[in-house]
């Protein structure tokens, strides 16, 4: 049987109020923030312009509160994962620390599932969605006998689907519109 210990920073795992007591704990992370913060969930993400000098010092010294914010709130970045995404054709890409570390630069990054490249490219990320479908599309495939219309087509909209509309309206925001159109023209009476 495990025993009682005091915790000293962070949720106990398990607590129904972790993330309502999560967020009111990081509420004071962006106090004194010059660039943009982003909180959602556990990931933290910092977005300025750096166009000059000064914007590449506003970038250090946020990250520098950043680093004092999380020692003095007992709590650490996991500076592994942290990582840089210059954009723009004429990114001067600037090296940033955290703490004593260097942050490694990365071509491209995934972003609550997303995939961006430097270049705000979404080839990449609509690639792997088709692969994702294609191979949901394969499973039903060779795990249905019936190909009638009444047995696939529900499937498909329940397991292919979702991975082709994920984040839809960052890469194609058309789409969401042609196929609500689609839609709407197969759902009328037909005469």
């Amino acid at each position: 049987m495990s025993k009682w210990r005091t915790v000293t920073s962070g949720i106990p795992q398990g607590l129904v109020l972790g993330p309502a007591l999560f967020n009111i704990f990081v509420s004071n992370m962006d106090n004194g923030i010059e660039c943009t913060l982003s909180k959602f969930a556990k990931d933290t993400k910092l977005c300025g312009v750096v166009d000059t000098l000064e914007g590449r010092d506003a970038m250090q010294r946020d990250l520098d509160r950043l680093e004092r914010w999380a020692r003095a709130n007992r709590v650490k970045f996991n500076k592994a994962k942290c990582k840089v995404l210059h954009v723009g054709r004429r990114n001067p890409k600037h090296d940033y620390r955290l703490g004593e570390e260097w942050i490694e630069s990365s071509p491209e990054e995934k972003d609550l599932g997303v995939l961006i490249d430097e270049k705000l490219n979404m080839s990449r990320q609509c690639a792997l969605a088709a692969q994702k479908a294609n191979r949901v599309l394969g499973c039903i495939k060779s795990s249905v006998t019936s190909r009638s219309r009444e047995v696939i087509l529900p499937l498909c909209s329940a397991l292919v689907r979702p991975h082709l509309e994920y984040s839809v309206q960052l890469w194609g925001p058309q789409y969401r519109r042609d196929m609500e159109l689609l839609e709407r023209v197969q759902r009328r009476p037909q005469s």
